[in-house]
C-alpha cells in the first residue's frame, strides 16, 4: 500500500512553499501577534486567488477539486509557515463540515463565497474548558433560535459565521450554521497563548441558526468531523515541527564554542536525532491519516486519533528543544522559537487535549482487540 502523495501534490507543494516564504516571513507572523488585526488579509486573499480554500471542494461548488490530500499537503506548509490566517477553522472544519453534512442547496449557496475568499467561518463546540464530549454541549436552538455560550471559538471575531454544535428541539447535538454578523450575537476577543490566531467569546440570544441537514446527525456527526479534523491538523503540526528542526539544525551549524559548532557536540546531536524521530513518526502517522481522509476509510477514526497524538508530541518537543537548542538566546523576543512554542501549544489543545485523544486511541483499539 502506497500513501505517498502524487507527483500533482508535490508540485502543489513546491508551489506553496514558495509563495510562503515569499508572503509569509516571521515578519509577517510578529505583525499580527503584536498588532491589533485578526490575521493577514493580504495573504488570506492571495490563498483565496491560487485556489487553496477550495483545495478540497468540488469543482461544482468552485473549488479546485484536488480532495484531501491536496488539503493535507497545503495545511502542513502552512503549519511550516506558522501562517496567521483562519485555515483550519475555515478550511478544515467550516467547509469540511458544510460539505459533510450540509444539503445540496446549502452547499450551493455557501461554499463559494468560501472558495473566494468572501466569507470566512469558524468552528464553535467549545464551551469553557475541557475535552469534546455530548455531555459538555449546552447551547441550544429552540424555533430556529439559538441561544448559549462558546469559547474559546478559534478565529471567532474575524469569522463571517460559525457552524456551531448546540441541542436541537429533540435534545441531541446537531450541526447549525450560524451568521455572527447579524442579531443575536455578541462576541468579544480572548487573548491565548498565540495572539497571531484569534479567539473570541461568542454569545448567542435568540440568534437565527440553520440545521445542516444532508448529512448524519447526533453526536458522531460530530466526532466524525473531529476526527477528519484532526488528520488535516496532524498535518499542520508536522509542517510546523520540520520547521523548527530546520530552524535548530541550522543555528546548531553556525553557533561556535569552544572552538567549534555546537551542533558537534554529542548533547546537541542527541537533542536534534530526538526531534528528527519524532516528527518523521508523526509524518509517517499522518500520511495515514490522509490516506484514509482520501478513501473514506473505516480506520479513519483509528488514523486520525494516532496522526494527532504522534504530531501533536512531536511538535511540543521540537518547538522546546529549538529553543533549548538556541540557548538563551532563545528565551528572548527577538528571536523567532517562540512563535512556533506558541503555536505548538495552541494545536495541541485546539480539538482536545493529548490525554483526550490518547483515550480515544485506546478506546478505538481496544475495540478492535475485542471485535
Amino acid at each position: 500500500m502506497n500513501f505517498d502523495f502524487s507527483d500533482e501534490n508535490k508540485l502543489l507543494r513546491e508551489q506553496a512553499r514558495r509563495f510562503l516564504a515569499d508572503r509569509c516571513p516571521t515578519s509577517a507572523v510578529r505583525r499580527i501577534l503584536e498588532g491589533d488585526e485578526t490575521h493577514d488579509r493580504a495573504l488570506w486573499q492571495g490563498m483565496a486567488e491560487m485556489g487553496w480554500l477550495g483545495a478540497a471542494v468540488p469543482e461544482a461548488y468552485g473549488g479546485a477539486g484536488l480532495g484531501a490530500e491536496g488539503l493535507c499537503v497545503l495545511a502542513e506548509e502552512i503549519g511550516r509557515a506558522i501562517a496567521p490566517v483562519p485555515f483550519a477553522s475555515s478550511v478544515c472544519l467550516a467547509t469540511e463540515a458544510l460539505l459533510r453534512h450540509g444539503s445540496e442547496a446549502q452547499r450551493q449557496q455557501w461554499l463559494p463565497p468560501m472558495v473566494a475568499g468572501a466569507s470566512i467561518g469558524c468552528f464553535a463546540l467549545a464551551e469553557g474548558a475541557g475535552n469534546p464530549r455530548q455531555a459538555a454541549v449546552r447551547a441550544q436552538v429552540r424555533a430556529g433560535r439559538l441561544h448559549g455560550e462558546k469559547w474559546p471559538v478559534i478565529d471567532g471575531n474575524m469569522a463571517d459565521f460559525a457552524i456551531v454544535v448546540a441541542l436541537g428541539d429533540d435534545d441531541q447535538p446537531g450541526l447549525y450554521r450560524v451568521s455572527l454578523t447579524g442579531e443575536g450575537v455578541e462576541r468579544a476577543p480572548l487573548r491565548g497563548i498565540d495572539p497571531s490566531r484569534d479567539q473570541a467569546r461568542v454569545r448567542f440570544d435568540g440568534a437565527p441558526a440553520e440545521a445542516l441537514t444532508g448529512g448524519a446527525a447526533g453526536w458522531p456527526a460530530v466526532e466524525a468531523l473531529l476526527d477528519r479534523a484532526a488528520a488535516l491538523l496532524a498535518f499542520e503540526q508536522v509542517g510546523g515541527a520540520d520547521a523548527c528542526l530546520a530552524m535548530a539544525t541550522a543555528y546548531a551549524k553556525e553557533r561556535h564554542a569552544f572552538g567549534r559548532p555546537i551542533g558537534s557536540f554529542q548533547a546537541i546531536k542527541h537533542k536534534l536525532a530526538d526531534v528528527y524521530i519524532a516528527t518523521e513518526l508523526a509524518r509517517s502517522n499522518a500520511y495515514y491519516g490522509a490516506w484514509a481522509l482520501a478513501h473514506d476509510a473505516p480506520e479513519l477514526a483509528l488514523a486520525a486519533a494516532t496522526a494527532r497524538v504522534a504530531a501533536t508530541e512531536a511538535f511540543h518537543v521540537a518547538a522546546k528543544e529549538n529553543i533549548q537548542t538556541h540557548g538563551g538566546m532563545g528565551f528572548t523576543w527577538e528571536m523567532d522559537c517562540h512563535l512556533f512554542y506558541r503555536r505548538a501549544r495552541l494545536l495541541a489543545v485546539q480539538l482536545g487535549s493529548a490525554p483526550h485523544w490518547k483515550n480515544r486511541l485506546v478506546t478505538l483499539w481496544s475495540g478492535q482487540a475485542a471485535a
